[in-house]
């Protein structure tokens, strides 16, 4: 798992909901003849989309669940020129799976990430 950029939890279980806290694309320090640990995936909004969700994922089961669990994400971009290609890399991690969800664009993202995903899980 990553360490956060910022002064907060990365997931906060409150009863049968965890609460997981804006996931960017940072490499993880497991990745071998990839790039540094704390970097942001190489190779453009994909790679960082898809490494961001793989990241949710890390979080959600290091908790006990798993992505059919979340009830509710939140998707945030820098441009929403990529919604279509966030729609199809989102549909891949969650496959058939589909939480509630909203997408909002914003001005920046922290390290220089252009998506990043939060998510509330239902443990119950």
């Amino acid at each position: 798992m990553t360490t956060p950029v910022g002064p907060y939890t990365p997931v906060v279980r409150a009863g049968d909901l965890l609460f997981v806290s804006g996931q960017v694309g940072i490499v993880d320090g497991s990745v071998v003849d990839g790039p540094v640990a704390g970097s942001l995936a190489e190779g453009g909004f994909g790679a960082q989309a898809a490494q961001a969700l793989a990241n949710l994922r890390t979080q959600v089961e290091a908790n006990g669940a798993t992505l059919d669990q979340v009830v509710k994400t939140t998707v945030f971009l820098t441009d929403m020129g990529n919604f279509a290609a966030m729609n199809e890399i989102y549909c891949e991690a969650f496959g058939d799976h589909r939480p509630a969800r909203s997408c909002v664009a914003v001005a920046a993202l922290p390290i220089g990430a252009i998506f990043e995903v939060e998510a509330i899980v239902h443990v119950g």
